[in-house]
């Protein structure tokens, strides 16, 4: 009987620590593919923004208002539900591959529809021609999902990494090749086209996705009613995050529109390219804890520390050095950028804080919350920006910070009770490293005063060196137990 116990004993252990394993490895390819793909991306569009003008930028933008509207409903959702079915069929994978065809060629054609009402509401012709040409995107999408359902459902993410990495390759290719040929802002349409085209053919190829749809959707209401909840749910994200482009659109020109949303886009690098991918990992950890209330909010708080601590220098160094910061990457004709940058890098450390409620609040069995908080935060934002819209980009700018501070303090009051973590201890943890960043970036601004006359680049330079080492001796200096634990951190 012992023996019996025993074996299955080494038998239990040996399946986790290969599960274990298996977890790792995906975690690494899945994070260090991202990482390597976003380097990829981000290098030719810093070289693309330096050769197209605001205006190609403004234009992209007012099209991207109904790409992300139709792209919560491109069936992504479905796809999720099939990687949690227990049992897997071949007619589920067609029945699957059949809904995600149907439901992306009539967001296509919707899309072709409904592209001159656009372009009427923007006052931009070209907005039309746009949109028809972006709708091929959408015969693309069955044949990403799927195959990344299957192989998400395999946990084969090093497959995912190859596939994403040759696309990331070809759409910078093409981006920088549609920019030197002079192709405007049809480089900006071409070029995602480009990496969901390679990143289909790759995912479907990596997966040996080859099968045939099916039409007859009997039997398939559970994948169905699960990519509904699931489209239901990014509704309010979609009203948040579009609400600017979409009022400021009506009221700017397309030059001042691109100023505003590449400001943008620089200000949300880190709260919208990695901090998603931190609560990917935290959704698992509040899970295992989800039923241990003193440790699930330890666990959250001790997240908040180590995540604010290196959210806010970068975003308080971003406010201080966005002169030199916007001359270097984009160049001279982006100038007006730089109030902009400024403004928006001092409420995106509120924004990122609200984005830390979700996982934890979802693991523990409380997806109510993201919800009401995601309603709040869309009715908020979009008062704020029809307010700030008249002050031009510098106002949208400002309206992110009288919204967002609101939105995180409604948000507080909902999701901390739920996670049984208190405020004055979230405070306590973000204290030290908004103390050290905040000293940091006055004596960044003190020595940027005090330099003679340089180039941008070189000035840049200077001023990250002297921000990280003020950082660095101010932490040490106010905050010794946060530069223990990350040390331990990072040595884990």
């Amino acid at each position: 009987m012992a023996s019996a116990t025993n074996q299955r004993s080494t038998h239990a252990s040996q399946r986790d620590s290969g599960l274990a394993r298996q977890v790792r490895a995906a975690v690494l390819w899945r994070s260090g593919g991202q990482i390597a793909a976003q380097i990829v991306q981000w290098s030719a569009t810093f070289l693309v923004i330096r050769i197209l003008s605001p205006s190609d930028y403004g234009l992209f933008a007012m099209t991207g208002v109904v790409m992300a509207l139709m792209g919560m409903l491109d069936g992504y959702g479905l796809a999720n539900g099939l990687i949690r079915q227990s049992h897997l069929t071949p007619r589920m994978i067609r029945q699957l591959l059949g809904m995600l065809i149907a439901v992306n060629v009539a967001l296509a054609a919707i899309q072709v529809a409904i592209a001159p009402l656009a372009a009427a509401y923007y006052r931009q012709p070209e907005v039309a021609a746009l949109l028809r040409v972006q709708a091929l995107m959408y015969l693309t999408t069955p044949f990403i999902a799927l195959p990344a359902a299957m192989l998400a459902r395999a946990m084969d993410f090093r497959a995912q990494a190859k596939a994403n990495m040759l696309a990331a390759v070809a759409g910078a290719v093409t981006a920088l090749a549609g920019a030197l040929a002079g192709w405007g802002v049809w480089t900006l349409v071409a070029a995602p086209f480009m990496l969901f085209l390679i990143r289909a053919i790759a995912m479907t190829w990596q997966a040996r996705a080859f099968v045939l749809p099916s039409f007859d959707f009997r039997g398939a209401g559970h994948l169905a009613r699960y990519g509904g909840v699931m489209a239901l749910g990014q509704l309010f994200w979609f009203v948040q995050s579009q609400a600017d482009v979409f009022i400021a659109g009506r009221h700017f020109s397309a030059h001042l529109l691109g100023i505003y949303t590449t400001s943008l886009f620089l200000a949300q690098i880190v709260v919208a390219k990695f901090v998603p991918a931190l609560n990917d990992v935290a959704f698992s950890a509040y899970a295992r804890l989800q039923h241990h209330a003193d440790a699930r909010a330890q666990a959250f708080v001790k997240g908040v520390r180590v995540v604010m601590a290196a959210v806010l220098p970068f975003y308080l160094g971003l406010a201080a050095t966005a002169e030199p910061l916007v001359l270097a990457m984009l160049g001279e004709k982006w100038r007006e950028a730089i109030p902009v940058v400024r403004v928006l890098a001092l409420a995106m450390p509120l924004m990122t804080m609200q984005v830390l409620y979700q996982p934890a609040c979802d693991a523990i069995g409380r997806p109510g919350i993201s919800v009401r908080n995601g309603a709040t935060g869309a009715a908020i934002m979009a008062a704020a920006f029809a307010v700030g819209v008249g002050g031009g980009a510098t106002g949208l700018a400002m309206a992110w910070c009288v919204g967002a501070p609101l939105y995180l303090l409604l948000g507080s009051r909902r999701a901390l009770p739920a996670i049984g973590a208190r405020g004055v201890d979230v405070f306590r943890a973000v204290r030290p490293a908004a103390t050290a960043a905040l000293a940091m970036a006055a004596i960044v601004i003190a020595i940027d005063r005090s330099l003679p006359p340089l180039a941008a680049v070189p000035r840049l330079a200077v001023l990250v060196v002297v921000g990280v080492a003020a950082y660095a001796a101010a932490l040490l200096i106010l905050a010794r137990s946060l530069v223990r634990e990350l040390a331990a951190l990072a040595r884990r």
